[in-house]
């Protein structure tokens, strides 16, 4: 299939360096599902009369940007910074950035094809949400033979994907940096409260509720929340011994709480959850039990994203604490990175962002948020 999908990408390049022989100036459009139709002009390479045929000249970019579901709360933020940076960015330095946007809904196959779609059009750059973590290296293989840069971000693919792709870079976050905050958080509010240990045994029994089995992010909050929250002087029981993997929603969230709770019950003293998404499900899950309404009775519970919902938790007692992972700041640098990209420009040149010490990253800070 890859194969094949090359084939007709390197026909397309060919029919077009064909049709450019002449000069001739040709409209091309394009349209991203559901969205609106962008135009885009474009000129046989050789045109030396139209600053626009050199990357670096381009006033015009096109930019095809592949979303892992629309409906995901952190991510709909970033989409929101990355129409809203498109527009204030690109006017600032004279460019108008057509963005090329689509939702994978949470399915590698549909992100896959439309990856493939996408690539058929006047691309100068693909920014890459992935759907499953490990499935970066076919859509890097796909913009290899397209001759199109690629900008991953949030979710973090392998290491080799990144390197091996045609200019790649990943924009993200340091993985423990969110879950260490999480660790601090609970270890303060035990020193606050310590009839946090309803059961007076000296350990805190947890409950962990992790987004994705694969993901760098969900791996590395699940591990440093707890190592940091040990390194802070508490000692530390996961009550079920195994994470619950809700993959990063809410209802998911909601319903294994409900499961856990019938087993175990009170035993549960805090909850530690890798996105707000879930935090908020599992609330939903311990006021049905009569916890966490905003009074009263309440187990710690932690996320992490700081989302509009979860700053009214907090504010109402529901939820204790969240760490910010700024999704505004994230999709500025996506539009900051993807101009450079875009141009054939190094990725950082006349930016303040620094390549993480991988080589392949920049990373973007976190901060806790509590009452």
């Amino acid at each position: 299939m890859k194969k094949f999908l090359a084939l007709v990408l390197v026909s397309a390049m060919a029919a077009t360096l064909l049709t450019g022989c002449g000069g001739s100036t040709t409209p091309t459009t394009t349209k991203a599902a559901g969205d609106a139709t962008t135009v885009a002009t474009t000129k046989a390479a050789g045109d030396a009369t139209t600053v626009a045929t050199t990357a670096a000249g381009k006033t015009e970019l096109n930019v095809g940007v592949l979303v892992w579901k629309y409906s995901d709360t952190y991510g709909s933020s970033v989409r929101a910074a990355i129409e809203k940076y498109a527009a204030s960015i690109g006017t600032e330095k004279g460019i108008k950035i057509n963005l090329d946007m689509v939702d994978g809904n949470d399915d590698q196959a549909i992100q896959n094809d439309q990856a493939s779609t996408l690539l058929q059009k006047n691309l100068d750059l693909l920014v890459v949400n992935l759907c499953e973590v490990t499935a970066g290296q076919p859509i890097v293989d796909l913009a290899k033979a397209a001759g199109v840069p690629v900008l991953f971000y949030n979710k973090e693919p392998s290491e080799s994907a990144v390197v091996t792709g045609a200019k790649s870079i990943f924009i993200g976050t340091k993985a423990e940096q969110a879950g260490e905050m999480q660790g601090d958080i609970l270890a303060q509010l035990v020193k606050a409260d310590p009839k946090i240990d309803t059961n007076g045994d000296g350990t805190i029994q947890y409950l962990m509720f992790k987004g994705d089995p694969d993901n760098i992010e969900a791996i590395a909050r699940s591990t440093s929340s707890v190592s940091q929250a040990i390194k802070d002087g508490l000692k530390l029981e996961q009550v079920n011994g195994q994470d619950l993997v809700c993959n990063w929603d809410t209802a998911k969230a909601q319903d294994a709480m409900q499961s856990v709770w019938a087993k175990y019950g009170d035993k549960i003293e805090a909850v530690f959850c890798n996105n707000d998404d879930m935090a908020l499900g599992v609330i939903a899950s311990l006021n049905e039990v009569g916890y966490n309404a905003g009074s009263g009775k309440y187990i710690p519970v932690i996320g992490v994203d700081a989302t509009d919902a979860a700053a009214e938790a907090i504010k109402n007692g529901k939820l204790q604490g969240t760490v910010k992972q700024d999704g505004d700041a994230m999709g500025k640098a996506i539009i900051e990175l993807a101009i450079n990209g875009s141009q054939g420009k190094g990725w950082l040149d006349g930016t303040s962002y620094k390549m993480a010490d991988d080589g392949f990253s920049i990373r973007i800070p976190y901060s806790p948020v509590t009452k």
